[in-house]
């Protein structure tokens, strides 16, 4: 069984060696022990905080699989992008070039720095130990919707809307082709560099000093830079199928600094709001004969208590409760009769 649960400082040095495996640019998860251990303070303390509008909140959450006590996963949910600053995108943007002298009419594609996600709540920082192979996927995909459980067990924590930035394509040194065709022109540094000094935040003031404000016409970028514009790195392919299938899209923000792709939805349009059902717990095992479905099953009342696990059982669309066996119940921390949210877990489509 694995289980997702808030981080605690225990864990900072399984996240470390986590952090230690993941691909030079991709840079949503801390690297060091200073900055992870300061990102789980940081949640523990937006757990506990009492909460009216969503501000500088980030929770962190850890995949555990419980036979082994080994963190193998983590993710986490920030509840207002740029809340001590600007959030900044680029906007694909298409411009209409009209000369009715020459009778031409043609599109151009340009991108624009915007600052249109700021305040949306942003997903960020997925990472799983093992993304490969079928035992892989169901674990990936509780961690994925586990902090979406989350957010709905505790809506007033987050925005309407939410966004996640995946991480553009690189070499295996960490180079961008995007950032060496733009950003290098106005940063004066590398790609990773850049990274170091500036954070995955990207709300800093350098970025209103020196990014350009004007749009910047695409086919004017190097073939190589262009090609690379809304790709995803081959470790967030992953990701970017569990999000997709959850209902996030793609196509209208990209990276100011790889130019990854930005997905990007509203609440309502997510699978993990729209389906959710709330059911009692009722002492298990579940039946055994006839269909079965794997749900994602959270506990936690949207508090530093919030559990979440997979289970078998038989569709959850009749009646009020669900069986869970000893195991299960003892994970979530619940009791016959306490209430849980269930979603249905699917493998991501290929």
């Amino acid at each position: 069984m694995h289980l997702v649960r808030p981080a605690e400082m225990g864990d900072v040095a399984a996240l470390e060696t986590l952090a230690a495996v993941v691909t030079p640019g991709v840079h949503t998860v801390p690297r060091t022990r200073d900055k992870i251990a300061a990102s789980v303070e940081r949640s523990i303390a937006s757990f506990a905080a009492q909460v009216d509008i969503p501000s500088e909140e980030s929770y962190l959450f850890v995949l555990e699989n419980q036979a082994t006590g080994e963190i193998v996963g983590t993710a986490a949910i920030h509840a207002s992008a740029g809340s001590n600053g600007t959030y900044f995108s680029f906007r694909n943007d298409v411009i209409q070039q009209v000369s009715r002298d020459l009778n031409i009419s043609h599109s151009v594609h340009a991108l624009t720095l915007c600052s249109e996600l700021t305040g949306y709540s942003q997903l960020s920082g997925f990472h799983v130990k093992e993304r490969q192979g079928a035992a892989a996927a169901m674990p990936s995909a509780l961690l994925s919707r586990a902090r979406l459980l989350f957010a709905a067990l505790a809506p007033h924590r987050f925005g309407d809307r939410f966004f996640v930035p995946l991480a553009g394509l690189t070499d295996a040194a960490g180079n961008s082709p995007f950032w060496d065709a733009l950003g290098r022109k106005f940063f004066k540094m590398d790609f990773l560099d850049a990274e170091r000094i500036i954070g995955g935040a990207r709300n800093r003031t350098l970025i209103v000093e020196l990014m350009p404000h004007y749009p910047v016409y695409v086919p004017l970028l190097p073939g190589d830079a262009q090609a690379v514009m809304g790709q995803i790195h081959p470790d967030g392919e992953l990701a970017f199928k569990l999000l997709t299938d959850e209902g996030f899209e793609a196509d209208d923000y990209i990276d100011i600094f790889d130019g990854g792709p930005i997905l990007q939805a509203h609440k309502n349009a997510l699978r993990t709001f729209g389906a959710a059902l709330t059911r009692r717990v009722a002492e298990g095992p579940a039946a055994s004969r006839g269909k079965r479905l794997t749900y994602a099953v959270a506990s936690g009342s949207g508090s530093e208590r919030f559990r979440a696990i997979t289970v078998d059982c038989p569709p959850l669309e009749a009646g009020d409760t669900i069986a869970l066996s000893a195991d299960a119940r003892a994970a979530l921390r619940v009791a016959a009769g306490d209430s849980v949210i269930c979603v249905r877990l699917q493998e991501p489509s290929c």
